[in-house]
């Protein structure tokens, strides 16, 4: 479905993405991990179109999107969550959902009559993202007065708002507490089983190991594994990456 082919980006002399190439299947939750620095984010940036390539290609089903805007990116089915919760603080978490819905290109010549009809943020897929975010009860309420559990939820929401084909989720259990971890895991078998191929960028590898259906593995921007979970934990250069040489034998899922 995804697949990435000798995909790199040069920054200068720094090779953050290094010659990676990956294929995501359709329906799979595919995590991709690494210690710090190995290249995940910017994995996704060229994805999504935030960065463009040095080299290598982005296709969807067969079709290239290497040279194609973001807007057009997320026009195929390509959506995302930052590392960094990107919310409007000001508007009410329908309206977030909303603006989402409605903001992507092929609808923006009629978004502020849209916008300025009464009810119009309460429509039945909005209602059904704030039940399935469990954010009913909220949907009125600033999303600057939300939890941080709750955020993370509408970001999730907001991104399956423009009803995509792949959702790439970047560290959305950053800062989450045991709890919300929990629910976080149930939301993306969740979006898996609507339809939703999602790619998972994650360090708590309890998470990653508990709900991928396989996992690539970066390290100073190259793939050095890819394989079901039980493989990468077996894997001895992975161990190395994340403990170092010394301590290899050690359960990588506790790192």
């Amino acid at each position: 479905m995804l697949t990435l082919q000798s995909l790199s980006k040069h920054f200068g002399g720094v090779r953050a993405v290094d010659d990676i190439s990956l294929t995501i299947k359709e329906g799979e939750i595919f995590g991709l991990i690494g210690p710090n620095g190995s290249g995940k984010s910017t994995t996704i940036n060229l994805i999504t179109g935030l960065y463009a390539p040095t080299t290598g290609t982005v296709t969807l089903d067969g079709y290239d999107l290497t040279a194609m805007a973001q807007h057009e990116r997320t026009a195929m089915g390509v959506a995302r969550t930052f590392q960094n919760i990107r919310l409007f603080g000001n508007l009410t978490v329908a309206q977030n959902l909303w603006v989402a819905q409605n903001g992507h290109e092929q609808r923006r010549a009629h978004f502020l009559p849209r916008w300025f009809k009464a009810g119009g943020e309460h429509g039945p897929d909005i209602e059904e993202l704030l039940k399935f975010s469990r954010l009913h009860s909220k949907r009125d309420v600033q999303a600057s007065a939300l939890s941080f559990g709750e955020m993370r939820r509408l970001e999730m929401a907001r991104a399956l708002a423009s009803n995509p084909r792949v959702l790439l989720l970047d560290e959305p259990a950053a800062g989450a507490s045991q709890e919300d971890g929990q629910l976080l895991a149930e939301r993306i078998r969740d979006v898996r089983d609507r339809g939703v191929t999602v790619l998972l960028i994650e360090h708590m590898m309890e998470l990653v190991m508990g709900i991928s259906d396989s996992i690539g593995v970066l390290n100073f921007g190259r793939k050095i594994a890819e394989g079901s979970p039980a493989e990468i934990q077996a894997n001895q250069d992975v161990r190395a990456a994340y403990l170092g040489s010394k301590h290899k034998d050690e359960d990588l899922i506790h790192a």
